[in-house]
C-alpha cells in the first residue's frame, strides 16, 4: 500500500480540472506537492490556497511536450524536496476536428502534449521513484483511450496510446519485480475547462481547418456535457483512493464500460466497429 504522508507528488496540469483534484487530494493526504502547468496566475491560486491550509507547494511553469521542461521540473522536485514518489502525468489538450479536415501540425500538437508528455514523464521521473524506494506513476488518458468517438482524431490516438504506454509500464515493472506501480485514470465527462484551455494554448501554427456548422456543434456538445460533468475535486479523491488500493484501472464512469463490451462483441460477432 503507498504511503502518502510527507510523501512527494508531481502533478502536470496540476492548477485547474482534474490536475487540480489531485492535488487537493493528496495535499489532503499529507505530501508535498509540485505543480506544473502553463497558467502561471492559476498555479499561484493554488500554492496559495495549499499552503494556507500547511502543504508544502513549489509550482513550475512547464510545456509538457518538451523533454527539457519535464527535465527541468525534476530537477526543482529534487532540489527542493530531495525525492519524488508520485507523478501524475495529467497535462492534457484536446479539439474537435474531422480527420480529413485536421491539419498535421494539429496532430503534432495534441499528440506531443498528450502522448509525448506522458512518455517524457516516464523516462525522466521513474528512476528517481525507483531511488526513492517506492512510489507510483500515473496517467490521464480518458474514454476516449478506449472507445474512438468521431470528430477527435488525434486526441483518441494520443489517449490510446496513453492506456498503451502505462499497461505495458505497468507489466514491465511486475516483470522485474520493481517496487514501483503504475495506473491509467480513464475520465468520462468531467467538469473542466479542458476545452477551453485547449483553445487558449494552441499554438498560432497548429489552428486547425474547421468543420463549420458540425464542428461548431460538436465543441458546444462537448462544452455542455463537460459543464454538467463529475466535480474533479471527487476523481482527485478516486485517483487517491485507486494508487493506495493498487488499482491499475481508475474509470470514474464504469458504466461506460458497457460500449467498450459492445465493441468487443461486434468484433467477435461480425467484424464491424459497433455492435447494433
Amino acid at each position: 500500500m503507498q504511503e502518502f504522508t510527507d510523501r512527494v507528488a508531481v502533478v502536470t496540469g496540476g492548477a485547474s480540472g482534474i490536475g487540480l483534484g489531485m492535488s487537493r487530494a493528496f495535499a489532503d493526504a499529507g505530501m508535498k506537492l509540485v505543480i506544473a502547468d502553463l497558467d502561471e496566475g492559476a498555479m499561484s491560486a493554488v500554492a496559495d490556497e495549499l499552503k494556507a491550509k500547511g502543504t508544502e507547494v513549489v509550482t513550475r511553469k512547464t510545456d509538457v511536450a518538451e523533454l527539457s521542461e519535464i527535465e527541468a521540473l525534476a530537477e526543482l522536485t529534487t532540489e527542493t524536496f530531495g525525492q519524488v514518489n508520485v507523478l501524475c502525468n495529467n497535462a492534457g489538450i484536446g479539439i474537435p476536428t474531422g480527420t480529413h479536415n485536421m491539419k498535421l501540425e494539429d496532430w503534432k500538437w495534441i499528440i506531443d502534449v498528450d502522448l509525448w508528455g506522458p512518455i517524457y514523464g516516464v523516462k525522466v521521473f521513474l528512476p528517481l521513484i525507483e531511488e526513492a524506494g517506492e512510489g507510483h506513476i500515473n496517467a490521464t488518458s480518458s474514454m476516449a483511450g478506449l472507445i474512438a468517438g468521431q470528430m477527435m482524431g488525434a486526441y483518441n490516438v494520443a489517449k490510446h496510446g496513453v492506456v498503451a504506454l502505462m499497461a505495458t509500464l505497468e507489466r514491465d515493472l511486475r516483470g522485474r519485480k520493481s517496487p514501483i506501480t503504475a495506473s491509467v485514470l480513464c475520465p468520462g465527462p468531467i467538469n473542466t475547462n479542458i476545452s477551453r484551455h485547449s483553445v487558449e494554448f494552441r499554438p498560432g501554427q497548429a489552428k486547425p481547418k474547421t468543420d463549420g456548422e458540425t464542428s461548431g456543434k460538436v465543441a458546444k456538445g462537448i462544452q455542455a456535457i463537460l459543464e454538467n460533468g463529475m466535480d474533479p475535486d471527487e476523481v482527485g479523491r478516486m485517483v487517491l483512493e485507486a494508487i493506495s488500493s493498487d488499482e491499475f484501472w481508475i474509470l470514474t464512469h464504469p458504466h461506460w464500460a458497457k460500449a467498450i463490451q459492445k465493441m468487443l462483441d461486434a468484433m467477435n460477432d461480425n467484424r464491424s466497429l459497433t455492435k447494433a
